[in-house]
């Protein structure tokens, strides 16, 4: 009977000490994993903020920025002379910026007309000729209104 109780107490010995241990591994894993997933929120909200640091977030126009249509303008081109250019273009104006801009784009209007009928069909091919000549009519466009058009837009061009 001895024996039988000391093996008793044994067992209990080992089953205390067994439970003991996975109260003890469960806590340990919980508060691991607590503070793992604060380090990583915390990595995630610093990296965001940093990301937000490096992208600006500068919206182009201000909320009275109007769109003006040009219209088309057909004209020959400089060389070879047979040869028909037509764009349609638009302009970014300052909200309250110009007294009347139907009279500034009938201006711009004519500062392209004159402008293309320099250019030669060699100038305006490709993807570098059309970034050239819209960064031309957009010097020309903000040298005309006196720097209050924000921006111009081709919005369609073909070269007959």
């Amino acid at each position: 009977m001895a024996s039988d109780s000391a093996s008793r107490r044994s067992k209990l010995r080992w089953l205390l000490l067994l439970a003991m241990l996975t109260v003890l591994a469960v806590g340990v894993g919980g508060a691991s994993g607590l503070y793992m997933a604060t380090r990583i929120e915390k990595a995630v909200d610093e990296r965001k903020k940093a990301e937000e640091e490096r992208v600006q977030r500068v919206a182009p126009y201000d909320a009275n920025a109007t769109v003006a249509s040009l219209g088309t303008v057909v004209t020959n081109l400089a060389g070879p002379g047979d040869v028909w250019i037509r764009l349609e273009s638009s302009i970014v104006v300052k909200g309250g910026a110009l007294g009347n801009p139907k009279a500034i784009a009938a201006e711009i209007r004519q500062d392209i007309v004159g402008y293309l009928r320099t250019l030669t069909v060699a100038q305006i091919e490709g993807p570098s000729g059309l970034s050239h000549l819209r960064e031309d009519l957009t010097e020309r466009v903000q040298i005309r209104s006196n720097g209050q058009v924000q921006d111009f837009f081709i919005e369609t061009l073909v070269v007959q």
